[in-house]
């Protein structure tokens, strides 16, 4: 594997009101303390009331609408539940749904929205923090909003008026997604959009008591530092999107390690200006959570040219590997690999090669001859097509059947040799000759990430088969990209210089559109189903227990519905045998049978549920099961 053994980080040690506390994790069993309950990412609740002999039961408990989309996960402590909703961050009673308390940023009638107000885009949409409290000094609420870190009194709401200046500190850079607080340190990422030149997507550590910037971890080396000879032409420099957009880092509070998911480096499909492997992104980075000091890094993707990025670290758990017993990091991302990760150095519990992938033939590229693939544990998701593989009238219906071959020709077919098949280069004159990308877009595995059960290994993940239809084609000018009429809008905006190759969109593979871009039947993908399935593999070997569609397609004929229709959220399991999940575009909410993979409770929602599912204790003592679907936080109970 290409891995470095050691490398030095500058990191700011601020010593005002840090003092490290590094202990075994310890959660009461009906809290939800994290966006993945425990700071090891496990979504592993230990409540059992709500179990397989009667989760068929679960009502209605209340709901509470955010008045705002957003795909936050609620945090519970001590039957307070705490979500933000755009410019408000609000406190419930978790039995109940009534309110406790709102802190809200919304400016009067006809004022301006600055700093203290909201800022752009207001509160984080995915979440809150929590801080215990040490000593003097009260449990804190910490969000970001913007470039703020913005710290609340648990209790009231109010800002910590000790915390930066008025409870908020400007971290340079904002981020989307929740801190992650171990001790008295909060790390977060980096919102630095996916542009080659611009701001950094370094992760950061804030002192949680003062404000304070504790490190910042260098995404892109230059000079001697370790990686940077993997960034040619000194290509690091000004280097943006190489960032931690993912949710929220992993930690392991015994050694007070962080690991923190690096997305890919911009542009997302081209990297001529770049060459190498252009570590650390598509990197799990193994940092010291009090000082940011470099510990390893595993990259599971050299010189990213399929968007794969690293939407999340994955959970810490113990497995009983082939090698004796390990503390394991379980990684699966959007190219839908699983890597099992010692967690003490990084190297691979399950075997991993370096295995030759196909390569591309545009002008000027760099491609790497090898990708790191696991040996054991077979791709989760679609990673390769051949005509052969296009959906038929036995699969759908005749309707989507033929608008699925229709674009085949009108794309000049769908080219792909394999996982990793990069974008091929298309001369100005030429006809069309569209690749195919499996995964593509999404995923795989996004952002949502797995849930993992502690007590045994297993492993649960919403995998779809998601693929991106293009080519590379020279842009001239100022315009990097260009599009036809059934394409999605661009991911990246910035140029090198306003000059190609770039990569321009074809039409998607779905059947969503006739030869005239007119609707036909099911917007469904017109490769074979299912195209998503929930999925749990046992980490101690490696192997899949099980895998089933989840999701429907109520517009195609009965007995042909279900076969897959999931967005990127992600599971939640419990000591009761269940698998929650909701993530589908159906509007529905399951249940699943740990063991077994059989369906055993669906409600339909308002909207679907684009978060991931909790559960927890109310003040009644009564264990509860909420998802945030469409802004609208929707509570179960027995």
């Amino acid at each position: 594997m290409r891995k470095a053994g050691s490398l030095l980080v500058a990191a700011l040690l601020a010593t005002a009101g840090t003092t490290a506390v590094v202990a075994q994790e310890r959660i009461p069993e009906g809290d939800w303390l994290t966006i993945n309950r425990d700071l090891a990412a496990t979504r592993y609740s230990p409540l059992n009331e709500i179990n397989r002999g009667n989760v068929a039961s679960l009502q209605p408990a209340w709901t509470y609408p955010l008045r705002a989309f957003n795909t936050a996960v609620p945090l519970v402590v001590n039957g307070t539940m705490y979500i933000t909703a755009q410019a408000r961050v609000v406190a419930l009673n978790a039995a109940t749904g009534e309110e406790i308390w709102v802190h809200d940023t919304t400016p009067p009638e006809g004022a301006a929205a600055g700093p203290g107000a909201g800022g752009p885009g207001g509160f984080s949409g995915r979440g809150v923090g929590y801080w215990p409290g040490s000593g003097d000094m009260a449990a804190r609420i910490l969000v970001t909003r913007g470039t703020f870190l913005v710290a609340l009194d648990a209790a009231t709401g109010q800002p910590v008026e000790s915390f930066g200046q008025g409870g908020q500190v400007d971290m340079g850079v904002g981020f989307g997604g929740v801190p992650t607080i171990n001790g008295n340190v909060a790390v977060v990422g980096a919102a630095s959009l996916e542009n080659p030149i611009g701001n950094p997507g370094n992760p950061r550590g804030f002192d949680v008591v003062t404000g304070a910037k504790l490190w910042e971890f260098d995404t892109t080396p230059e000079g001697d530092a370790i990686g940077a000879d993997t960034w040619g032409a000194g290509s690091a420099a000004g280097r943006g999107g190489t960032n931690m957009w993912g949710f929220a880092a992993t930690v392991d509070v015994r050694s007070n390690t962080a690991y923190l998911p690096i997305a890919g480096p911009a542009h997302n499909y081209y990297g001529g200006d770049r060459p190498g492997d252009n570590l650390f992104g598509n990197s799990i980075v193994a940092v010291d959570m009090q000082t940011g000091v470099y510990k390893w890094h595993f990259q599971t993707v050299h010189h990213d040219l399929w968007d794969i990025d690293m939407s999340n670290a994955g959970p810490l758990i113990n497995v009983d590997g082939p090698y004796g017993r390990h503390q394991a990091i379980a990684n699966i991302g959007k190219s839908s690999l699983f890597f099992l990760l010692d967690a003490q150095d990084g190297e691979p519990v399950l075997p991993v090669e370096e295995m030759p992938v196909p390569r591309g033939d545009v002008p000027g590229e760099w491609y790497s001859p090898t990708q790191p693939i696991p040996t054991v544990t077979p791709p989760l998701s679609r990673v390769s097509m051949t005509f052969a593989d296009m959906v038929t009238a036995e699969d759908t219906t005749e309707a989507h059947a033929a608008a699925c071959l229709a674009m085949w020709d009108r794309a000049g077919g769908f080219y792909n040799m394999g996982i990793y098949t990069p974008f091929h280069y298309k001369p100005a004159d030429a006809a069309p000759r569209s690749t195919i990308q499996l995964p593509g877009g999404t995923g795989g595995v996004n952002w949502g990430g797995p849930a993992a059960d502690p007590t045994n290994g297993m492993i649960y993940v919403n995998a779809q088969d998601t693929s991106l239809v293009g080519w590379v084609e020279r842009v001239e000018g100022d315009r990097p990209y260009s599009f036809d009429a059934t394409s999605s809008p661009p991911y990246d905006r910035a140029s090198v210089d306003g000059k190609g190759p770039f990569f321009s969109f074809s039409a998607p593979i779905s059947g969503e559109y006739d030869a005239n871009n007119r609707p036909v039947g099911a917007t469904a993908p017109c490769y074979k189903p299912p195209w998503s399935r929930l999925t749990a593999v046992n980490a101690n070997t490696g192997e899949i227990a099980w895998a089933v569609p989840l999701g429907i397609y109520e517009d195609l004929p009965e007995g042909r519905q279900t076969l897959g229709n999931s967005g990127s959220a992600g599971p939640t399991v419990t000591a009761g045998g269940l698998v929650f999940v909701g993530a589908t575009n159906d509007r529905r909410f399951r249940a699943f049978d740990a063991d077994t993979g059989e369906q055993l409770w669906e409600t339909t929602l308002n909207g679907n549920a684009n978060a991931n599912p909790m559960t927890y204790r109310g003040s009644d003592g009564k264990q509860y099961v909420a998802i945030n679907a469409s802004g609208v936080i929707m509570v179960y109970s027995l």
